[in-house]
């Protein structure tokens, strides 16, 4: 026969017993609980923003074609370093031409003219850039007669170059006043097929650069 004390010993230890396993079968419980509603959230979530994220990256790679330099002389634009596109998107117009070899004549009549810190600081501008070809294609005379008057004539002819505002390819035709108050671009054309003035091409267009589009041409732009 079982006395009370002894069997209120029995009913301490067997609750001392089957409390832990109690608990632990409830933790248990609990942390597939969660997981269980948390595994299917996070393939849901995973299937459900895949078509989505599809769209977006379709749109981003058209979107980046579409904003991408143009033209035949873009090929020898430098793959990489501070010439290549993505280096010249990265500083100011006149830095940025600097680094592109295409554009050395170019840079040094701005240097000459004193233009350096003029382009640079320049918010959204366009630059209508000859390429050295331009230079070579033009009445050396001329070229000689500019080069000696850094603060007159070569000045004029650099800022009739320039026009404010960042022209897409969507904007460029059209006529446009430039820098120099006293002359005015015109450009014709659509898509990637533009001249300038009637007579430049260009050649290769919608470069960025920190602070400005540039659009590379075959001719030098004289003043009437």
């Amino acid at each position: 026969m079982i006395t009370r004390t002894r069997a209120a010993k029995l009913a301490a230890i067997a609750a001392v017993v089957v409390f832990p396993l109690s608990m632990a079968a409830c933790s248990s419980g609990d942390s597939a609980g969660p997981g269980a509603s948390t595994a299917p959230s996070a393939s849901s979530s995973s299937s459900s923003m895949m078509p989505s994220s599809s769209p977006s990256a379709s749109t981003s790679s058209s979107s980046s074609s579409m904003d991408a330099p143009f033209g035949s002389a873009c090929a020898s634009v430098p793959k990489t370093g501070k010439g290549s596109f993505d280096g010249m998107s990265k500083d100011p117009v006149a830095t940025a031409a600097s680094n592109n070899p295409e554009l050395s004549t170019l840079v040094t009549a701005v240097k000459a003219a004193g233009l350096v810190d003029t382009l640079n600081t320049a918010e959204d501008i366009t630059v209508f850039a000859p390429a050295n070809s331009a230079f070579k294609a033009m009445d050396q005379a001329t070229l000689k007669k500019a080069l000696g008057d850094p603060k007159g004539l070569l000045t004029d002819v650099l800022t009739a170059h320039v026009v404010a505002g960042r022209l897409t390819p969507e904007q460029l035709a059209g006529e446009h006043q430039s820098l120099n108050k006293d002359q005015k671009v015109t450009v014709t054309g659509s898509g990637e097929s533009f001249k300038v003035n009637g007579k430049s091409m260009v050649v290769c267009g919608n470069v960025q650069t920190a602070n400005a589009t540039v659009y590379i041409i075959d001719g030098v732009l004289l003043p009437s």
